[in-house]
């Protein structure tokens, strides 16, 4: 009977009421991808925070001496280059393809952030200490660096958001995987920190490596590799933003100073249409 044509129409529908509604395998997909992202991401970020916080004097890497030096090294360069190329034009088509099926590239920037957050916690994880201790604050100068390294994560949450924190966490591409829907990035940011200076993310980053309590060597060659990094990675930005914005961001670019805010009033909004 399972020949029968009417039959098997029969059980295809039955088989369609009793199974999955169309679309739930996207939904599961967007919705795994979110927490796997998410959760990744916080266990980056409070890594950074604690490791920072402690001058990189404690972490769970145990490679020997003098092998380290190189293990550690290989974990500095490791972010900087894979997050710079994977914004180039094979770094995002490799991105597509990484999510198997046809979401890959609806997924793109969920999966650079995710890439990213499992970058930064091999780096604060798996850092072998030197053993060295410059200097510890403490008393007054403990509360005082604790209170600017408080600062600065706060103003790189803030220039986060002025940015567009679904882009910076990762969540545009699941939720617009979740809706249906093709990503929509934000428009070229201007408002909030971004009046003043044109890269207030990497300022601020830069920011949180010299505002720490514990001062070690370990930390001084993250602090100077990373802020060379947010000084010149920018500048690979900026490119995209010129090719993709043409004459407005030119304007953008001439009215607002690159890191360091000017003493002028800042720049309007309105200036650009």
């Amino acid at each position: 009977m399972r020949d029968d044509p009417r039959v098997a129409g029969l059980l295809h529908l039955i088989g369609a009421a009793l199974g999955p509604p169309p679309g739930v395998g996207r939904i599961v997909l967007a919705l795994g991808m979110g927490l796997l992202c998410h959760a990744v991401f916080a266990a980056a970020v409070l890594a950074m925070i604690v490791a920072m916080f402690h001058g990189l004097s404690e972490s769970f890497g145990r490679v020997p001496w003098p092998w380290a030096a190189l293990a550690n090294a290989a974990l500095l360069v490791q972010f900087p280059l894979a997050h710079s190329a994977l914004l180039t034009g094979p770094g995002g088509r490799w991105l597509a393809r990484l999510v198997p099926g046809p979401h890959g590239a609806t997924l793109a920037s969920t999966t650079y952030a995710l890439i990213a957050s499992v970058q930064l916690l091999a780096l604060f994880t798996l850092w072998t200490p030197s053993g060295l201790v410059w200097w510890r604050a403490e008393g007054a100068a403990l509360w005082a660096v604790c209170t600017a390294y408080a600062a600065a994560w706060l103003l790189l949450v803030k220039a986060s958001f002025d940015a567009g924190a679904e882009v910076q966490s990762g969540a545009l591409g699941w939720m617009s995987l979740m809706a249906g829907l093709r990503p929509r990035f934000p428009d070229m940011p201007t408002r909030g920190l971004f009046r003043v200076i044109r890269q207030p993310i990497y300022v601020a980053f830069a920011l949180t490596l010299w505002t720490v309590p514990v001062w070690t060597p370990d930390q001084l060659a993250l602090a100077v590799s990373f802020t060379a990094y947010c000084l010149l990675a920018p500048r690979l930005k900026e490119r995209r933003f010129a090719a993709r914005h043409g004459e407005r961001f030119a304007r953008y670019r001439a009215a607002v100073p690159y890191a360091l805010p000017a003493l002028a009033r800042p720049w309007r909004r309105r200036d650009v249409p």
